[in-house]
C-alpha cells in the first residue's frame, strides 16, 4: 500500500493560509456581486476577486505539490495566466455591451472616446 506522506509543518501552515485568502477573495468578490446596485459596479469585484483569488490557490497547488513529489510542479501557473489574459478582456466586453445597449435604448450615457467627433467646436 501507499504509505503516508509527512509534510513539513510550515508548509500545511502556508498552503492553509494561502487557500483561504483564494477563498476570502472569492467570497469578497460574491459580497461586491450581491451588494452593489449597478451593472456597471458588479463587474469589478468578482474580476479582481476571482483572478487573486486564483492566483492564490494556484501558489498553494504549486507549493504542495512541489514538495510532495519533491521536484519543481509549475503547470498549475497555467490557469491564472489565462484568467489573467481572458477575465480583463471579457470584463471590457461586457462593459461596452452593455454601454451600446443602453445608448441604443435611449437612455443618457457618455459619448464614446474614440468616437472622432468634434465636442462642441
Amino acid at each position: 500500500m501507499n504509505e503516508a506522506i509527512e509534510l513539513p509543518f510550515w508548509l500545511e501552515l502556508l498552503v492553509s493560509a494561502l487557500l483561504l485568502l483564494g477563498s476570502l477573495f472569492a467570497l469578497i468578490g460574491a459580497i461586491g456581486l450581491v451588494r452593489l446596485k449597478d451593472f456597471f459596479q458588479r463587474m469589478h469585484p468578482p474580476a479582481l476577486a476571482s483572478t487573486i483569488g486564483a492566483w492564490c490557490v494556484a501558489a498553494a497547488s504549486i507549493l504542495y505539490f512541489s514538495v510532495l513529489k519533491q521536484s519543481p510542479v509549475l503547470h498549475a501557473w497555467l490557469i491564472p495566466i489565462l484568467l489573467s489574459i481572458t477575465v480583463p478582456v471579457t470584463t471590457l466586453l461586457l462593459a461596452r455591451a452593455a454601454l451600446f445597449r443602453k445608448r441604443t435604448s435611449g437612455e443618457n450615457v457618455p459619448e464614446e472616446v474614440s468616437s472622432g467627433r468634434d465636442r462642441g467646436n
